[in-house]
Protein backbone atom coordinates (compact mmCIF):
# COMPACT_ATOMS: atom_id res chain seq x y z
CA UNK A 1 0.00 0.00 0.00
CA UNK A 2 1.63 3.11 -0.73
CA UNK A 3 0.97 6.51 1.04
CA UNK A 4 -1.03 8.98 0.07
CA UNK A 5 0.66 11.76 -0.99
CA UNK A 6 -0.05 15.48 0.82
CA UNK A 7 -2.19 17.59 -0.94
CA UNK A 8 -0.91 21.59 -2.05
CA UNK A 9 -3.12 23.79 -0.84
CA UNK A 10 -4.54 25.62 -3.56
CA UNK A 11 -5.12 29.36 -2.57
CA UNK A 12 -7.18 31.85 -3.75
CA UNK A 13 -7.68 35.58 -4.09
CA UNK A 14 -9.63 36.18 -0.82
CA UNK A 15 -5.88 34.67 0.41
CA UNK A 16 -3.84 37.40 -1.05
CA UNK A 17 -6.41 40.21 0.05
CA UNK A 18 -6.28 38.68 3.66
CA UNK A 19 -2.29 38.68 3.36
CA UNK A 20 -0.96 41.64 6.28
CA UNK A 21 -0.94 45.43 4.66
CA UNK A 22 2.12 46.01 2.69
CA UNK A 23 3.04 42.48 1.69
CA UNK A 24 3.11 42.38 -2.21
CA UNK A 25 2.26 38.92 -3.70
CA UNK A 26 1.21 37.11 -7.07
CA UNK A 27 -1.40 34.04 -7.08
CA UNK A 28 -0.81 31.46 -10.39
CA UNK A 29 -2.50 28.72 -10.76
CA UNK A 30 -3.72 28.74 -7.00
CA UNK A 31 -0.02 29.37 -6.16
CA UNK A 32 1.04 32.30 -4.21
CA UNK A 33 4.48 33.80 -5.08
CA UNK A 34 6.17 36.94 -2.92
CA UNK A 35 7.19 40.32 -4.44
CA UNK A 36 10.72 41.97 -3.12
CA UNK A 37 10.16 45.82 -3.07
CA UNK A 38 12.26 47.18 -6.71
CA UNK A 39 14.87 48.92 -6.61
CA UNK A 40 15.36 52.36 -7.53
CA UNK A 41 16.54 51.48 -10.98
CA UNK A 42 13.60 49.40 -11.50
CA UNK A 43 11.61 51.82 -10.80
CA UNK A 44 12.99 54.74 -12.79
CA UNK A 45 12.40 52.13 -16.18
CA UNK A 46 8.93 51.79 -15.69
CA UNK A 47 8.15 55.54 -14.60
CA UNK A 48 10.02 55.95 -18.21
CA UNK A 49 8.72 53.38 -20.08
CA UNK A 50 5.05 54.42 -18.30
CA UNK A 51 5.35 57.98 -18.93
CA UNK A 52 6.03 57.58 -23.11
CA UNK A 53 3.14 55.03 -23.05
CA UNK A 54 1.53 56.86 -21.81
CA UNK A 55 1.62 60.40 -23.55
CA UNK A 56 0.99 58.06 -26.88
CA UNK A 57 -1.78 57.25 -25.31
CA UNK A 58 -3.28 60.55 -24.68
CA UNK A 59 -1.92 62.17 -27.63
CA UNK A 60 -3.59 60.07 -30.26
CA UNK A 61 -6.93 60.17 -28.26
CA UNK A 62 -7.04 56.64 -27.76
CA UNK A 63 -8.99 54.57 -25.86
CA UNK A 64 -6.41 52.02 -24.52
CA UNK A 65 -5.64 52.86 -20.74
CA UNK A 66 -2.35 52.13 -19.28
CA UNK A 67 -1.47 51.00 -15.34
CA UNK A 68 1.96 50.70 -13.41
CA UNK A 69 1.70 48.22 -10.56
CA UNK A 70 0.70 47.80 -8.02
CA UNK A 71 -2.81 47.73 -10.31
CA UNK A 72 -4.56 44.22 -9.88
CA UNK A 73 -4.86 41.67 -13.05
CA UNK A 74 -7.42 39.04 -12.50
CA UNK A 75 -6.36 36.54 -15.55
CA UNK A 76 -8.72 33.98 -16.78
CA UNK A 77 -11.65 35.55 -14.90
CA UNK A 78 -11.26 32.83 -12.30
CA UNK A 79 -9.95 32.83 -8.34
CA UNK A 80 -6.81 31.60 -8.50
CA UNK A 81 -5.10 33.61 -10.97
CA UNK A 82 -3.80 37.66 -9.56
CA UNK A 83 -1.02 39.24 -10.74
CA UNK A 84 0.84 43.11 -10.58
CA UNK A 85 2.88 43.13 -14.07
CA UNK A 86 5.16 46.17 -13.89
CA UNK A 87 3.08 47.76 -16.89
CA UNK A 88 -0.25 47.11 -18.14
CA UNK A 89 -2.27 47.99 -21.14
CA UNK A 90 -5.62 47.63 -21.30
CA UNK A 91 -7.66 47.99 -24.60
CA UNK A 92 -11.11 46.86 -23.98
CA UNK A 93 -12.84 48.96 -21.19
CA UNK A 94 -15.30 46.00 -20.27
CA UNK A 95 -12.36 44.56 -18.59
CA UNK A 96 -11.90 47.33 -16.37
CA UNK A 97 -13.23 47.69 -12.84
CA UNK A 98 -12.86 49.23 -9.73
CA UNK A 99 -10.41 46.43 -8.65
CA UNK A 100 -8.28 46.63 -11.67
CA UNK A 101 -8.41 43.87 -14.66
CA UNK A 102 -10.81 40.78 -15.04
CA UNK A 103 -9.11 39.34 -17.88
CA UNK A 104 -5.95 39.58 -20.48
CA UNK A 105 -4.56 43.33 -20.96
CA UNK A 106 -3.82 44.21 -24.53
CA UNK A 107 0.28 44.55 -23.56
CA UNK A 108 1.98 44.08 -20.47
CA UNK A 109 5.59 44.98 -19.64
CA UNK A 110 7.27 43.35 -16.92
CA UNK A 111 10.86 44.26 -15.57
CA UNK A 112 13.72 41.98 -14.29
CA UNK A 113 14.58 41.80 -11.11
CA UNK A 114 17.02 39.41 -9.32
CA UNK A 115 14.07 37.69 -7.66
CA UNK A 116 11.46 38.15 -10.72
CA UNK A 117 13.85 36.36 -13.29
CA UNK A 118 12.31 32.71 -13.04
CA UNK A 119 8.89 34.02 -12.78
CA UNK A 120 9.47 36.82 -15.83
CA UNK A 121 10.94 34.40 -18.02
CA UNK A 122 8.70 31.32 -17.90
CA UNK A 123 5.69 30.95 -15.29
CA UNK A 124 4.47 34.77 -16.55
CA UNK A 125 5.50 33.75 -20.19
CA UNK A 126 3.42 31.00 -19.98
CA UNK A 127 0.25 32.04 -18.12
CA UNK A 128 0.02 35.15 -20.25
CA UNK A 129 0.15 33.28 -23.37
CA UNK A 130 -2.47 31.12 -22.25
CA UNK A 131 -4.56 33.96 -20.74
CA UNK A 132 -4.70 35.86 -23.92
CA UNK A 133 -2.21 39.10 -23.14
CA UNK A 134 -1.25 40.28 -27.19
CA UNK A 135 2.26 41.26 -26.45
CA UNK A 136 4.64 40.47 -23.37
CA UNK A 137 7.99 42.30 -23.20
CA UNK A 138 10.64 41.28 -20.85
CA UNK A 139 12.98 44.37 -20.00
CA UNK A 140 15.84 43.06 -18.23
CA UNK A 141 18.19 46.02 -17.45
CA UNK A 142 20.91 43.37 -15.71
CA UNK A 143 21.27 41.67 -19.29
CA UNK A 144 20.81 44.73 -21.00
CA UNK A 145 18.09 42.77 -23.13
CA UNK A 146 14.33 43.26 -24.17
CA UNK A 147 12.66 40.33 -25.32
CA UNK A 148 9.32 41.30 -27.21
CA UNK A 149 7.02 38.22 -27.25
CA UNK A 150 3.54 39.12 -29.96
CA UNK A 151 1.64 36.11 -29.08
CA UNK A 152 -0.97 36.93 -31.75
CA UNK A 153 2.02 36.64 -34.42
CA UNK A 154 3.63 33.91 -32.83
CA UNK A 155 6.52 36.43 -33.35
CA UNK A 156 9.62 36.85 -30.60
CA UNK A 157 12.31 39.83 -30.81
CA UNK A 158 15.61 40.46 -28.97
CA UNK A 159 16.85 43.60 -28.39
CA UNK A 160 19.43 45.60 -26.31
CA UNK A 161 19.16 48.96 -24.51
CA UNK A 162 20.76 50.67 -27.78
CA UNK A 163 17.53 49.77 -29.45
CA UNK A 164 14.08 51.45 -30.77
CA UNK A 165 11.61 49.19 -29.99
CA UNK A 166 8.48 48.84 -31.93
CA UNK A 167 5.13 48.44 -29.89
CA UNK A 168 2.96 45.87 -31.88
CA UNK A 169 -0.32 46.70 -31.14
CA UNK A 170 0.08 50.11 -32.17
CA UNK A 171 1.65 51.24 -35.82
CA UNK A 172 3.30 54.03 -34.84
CA UNK A 173 5.05 53.70 -31.50
CA UNK A 174 8.23 53.16 -30.66
CA UNK A 175 10.47 53.20 -27.05
CA UNK A 176 13.66 54.78 -27.81
CA UNK A 177 15.77 52.27 -24.97
CA UNK A 178 18.60 54.19 -25.69
CA UNK A 179 17.10 57.41 -24.45
CA UNK A 180 16.13 55.34 -21.34
CA UNK A 181 19.65 53.85 -20.77
CA UNK A 182 21.09 57.59 -21.42
CA UNK A 183 18.95 58.52 -18.72
CA UNK A 184 19.59 56.42 -16.01
CA UNK A 185 23.07 55.33 -16.79
CA UNK A 186 22.78 52.17 -18.04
Amino acid sequence: MTPALAQEKKYTIDDIYNLPDGTRAELIDGQIYYMSPPNRKHQAIARELFSSINSYIKSKGGFCESFFAPFAVFLNEDDTNYVEPDISVICDPSKLNDKGCTGAPDWIIEIVSPGSRRMDYFTKLFKYRTAGVREYWIVDPEKNRILVYNFELEDTGDYTFTDSVKVNIYDDLYINFSEIADLLNI
